[in-house]
């Protein structure tokens, strides 16, 4: 007999639990939209079947309990096929994100290599497309010392049995490594455990529970190996269980248009996206490309992921509010990996708070409130479970309105990095997490100056690197949100310089790529106080970035003064198929060298 209700059954403690409940509700599970933006329809109870055919071609090639299974899929119906399928047969899955970026396979391939085997797992599922091209991957993920073969299979390739009963897992067995952003070094792998993300779910739940008793519906463009996408928007669908709508990446990008009709067609109330988001909505959309778009139901557009800009979510709410969208719906959100996800939530019930701070005094590290300032967003207040303290550099408390580094400790907190416990003591101590940001408490909430190994240090004094970079990107010719700004010392210099590096736009005219270095200079000088030395203008997709699409700033002052900062090869047909060959050469390769391998083992 079917519960009527989530609440007429305990809250399951695993993910494989949380599976099995939802497929008890027939209204409920994953739509997922073309190109087109035509939806196809599956039920939780749909998915879960998948998952579990899935799980039994896992278990009969060998899966063990625990075993990690790298995920290499696009957003489709086949992500859930591996991830569930993992899940169910006692697996640990790992998402990695798919070769989006054509024209820099070569670092793609070094970059996943790492991440494979940093998670240990021995099988990569992936989608068939994809798999053409990772040949390359999977030779550098052997290691023939150590007698490590890495295999790279589709979904069709598992063999075909009848699907039996999950294998069965405790709550603090992992249920997913996730990577970190990796913005200041190489990704970590985040090990969570199904108690954890169970916790991170009903946590964000919890801001779902509307008074005008709202049936909540989300609506997700983000990748599914983001945690943003997976965490934050699967798992609480799955948990509740209720609607989740997805579309690719790749769609948004090309027409961010179709995730604000997808939010009105589908009555969408919870959609969160990062900053830059909401300013490619601001550039690319046209009023034309939204006509009969109702916005109203939007309840909760959260804005985390990275820095907030406060005039991009103030020019955001006003464009769209013709269209319905509330002024409180916008919610700056501030996470990160290794703690599932969230860690704090504005107000759902207010607009976004935002204050003017004075330039000199927070760069000594205190926040003085000036109407001419800087201004910075509020991020909130810690979800339920949640403590935050603000220390300085001895460990100290620091008191309010004084910049320190940020720590967290909660419910949803990982294991640690997974079979790294040098690196994981570095940044877990006593249950608290040492979060590697900065910020400060003002009324009650918490306020980000951002990352300490990115902080700019100008003559004694520190800034934040993300204020410098969002003043560039109303500049005419600059494309949006592709700016890094860092200090270095140049050799035989006495001072350390403000080294801005700017992409710009693809269709932006000679005239425009010679004002840009003039430009920058004012709008970061007036948004700032502070004076660029050098300003760098570079070809689109020239910064590096992590798999979440952030910029790696300190690997683009590396490959800057190595002179190696270079725009990506330009994809072509002729490019895609050298890259398959290639693949296909070296996936034949990998295959000689374990038979190879396999014979000696045998002694022939």
């Amino acid at each position: 007999m079917r519960p009527e209700s989530p609440t007429d059954v305990p809250r399951p403690e695993t993910l494989q639990a949380a599976l099995r409940r939802a497929a008890d509700f027939p209204n409920t599970g994953l739509r997922f939209l073309d190109r087109r933006e035509q939806p196809t329809w599956y039920p939780w109870s749909a998915i879960h079947d998948r998952a579990a055919a899935t799980a039994a071609g896992l278990l009969a090639r060998g899966l063990t309990p625990g075993e990690r299974v790298a995920v290499i899929f696009p957003t489709s119906i086949e992500f859930f096929d591996a991830f569930f399928g993992t899940l169910l047969a006692g697996g640990c899955p790992v998402p990695l994100y798919p070769p989006v970026r054509l024209g820099r396979l070569d670092e793609y391939h070094h970059r996943t290599a790492a991440m494979v085997t940093a998670c240990g797992a021995r099988l990569v599922l992936a989608d068939k497309r994809i798999r053409r091209l990772l040949g390359e991957t999977m030779a550098r993920a052997q290691d023939p010392e150590a007698d490590r073969t890495v295999h790279c299979l589709t979904l069709d390739d598992l063999p075909s049995e009848r699907p039996g009963t999950p294998v069965p897992v405790s709550p603090d067995d992992l249920g997913l490594v996730q990577f970190s952003s990796g913005t200041t070094g190489d990704p970590s792998p985040v090990a969570l455990t199904h108690r954890a993300l169970q916790a991170q779910s009903a946590a964000i739940e919890t801001f779902l529970v509307d008074a005008d008793n709202v049936t909540h519906a989300g609506v997700s463009w983000l990748p599914l190996y983001h945690d943003m996408g997976l965490v934050g928007c699967v798992l609480p669908a799955l948990n509740r269980p209720g609607v989740l709508t997805l579309l690719g990446p790749e769609l948004f990008v090309a027409r961010p248009a179709a995730w604000l009709r997808a939010l009105s067609r589908w009555g969408g109330t919870v959609s969160p996206a990062p900053n830059f988001a909401y300013g490619l909505c601001l550039d690319r959309i046209r009023d034309e490309e939204l006509e009969g778009v109702d916005l109203s139901a939007w309840r909760l557009a959260l804005n985390g992921a990275e820095p907030v800009a406060p005039g991009v979510l103030r020019a955001f709410q006003e464009r769209f509010a013709r269209w319905g969208l509330r002024p409180e719906a916008l919610n700056p959100v501030y996470g990160l990996s290794e703690a599932a996800l969230a860690v704090t939530f504005s107000d759902v019930s207010q607009p976004f708070a935002a204050f003017r701070f004075n330039r000199e005094a927070l760069a000594r590290g205190v926040a003085v409130i000036d109407p001419a300032g800087l201004e910075l967003v509020a991020v909130g207040m810690p979800v339920p479970g949640f403590e935050i303290r603000i220390v300085d550099d001895e460990g100290g408390e620091q008191p309010t309105g004084h910049v320190g580094r940020v720590r967290v400790r909660g419910p949803s907190l990982m294991q640690g990095y997974l079979d790294r416990p040098d690196q994981t003591a570095q940044v877990l101590r006593n249950g608290w997490l040492d979060t590697g940001d900065l910020g400060f408490w003002h009324e009650g909430q918490v306020v980000l100056t951002g990352r300490a190994k990115d902080v700019l240090v100008l003559r004694g004094r520190k800034h934040a690197p993300h204020l410098v970079e969002q003043a560039v990107d109303g500049v005419v010719g600059v494309r949006t949100g592709c700016a890094a700004a860092v200090t270095h010392l140049p050799e035989g210099g006495d001072r350390e310089l403000l080294l801005l590096l700017v992409e710009h736009c693809k269709e932006a005219t000679t005239v425009q790529l010679d004002a840009v270095p003039d430009g920058c200079r004012k709008a970061v000088l007036s948004a700032t106080g502070l004076a660029c030395d050098e300003v760098v203008i570079l070809p689109p997709g020239t910064l590096p970035r992590t798999s979440s699409g952030k910029i790696r700033r300190q690997e683009s002052l590396h490959r800057y003064r190595a002179g190696a900062l270079r725009a990506p090869e330009p994809v072509n047909l002729w490019r895609v198929a050298r890259s398959m060959g290639r693949s296909s050469v070296a996936f034949a390769r990998t295959r000689l060298a374990h038979w190879r391998r396999s014979q000696t083992a045998h002694g022939e």
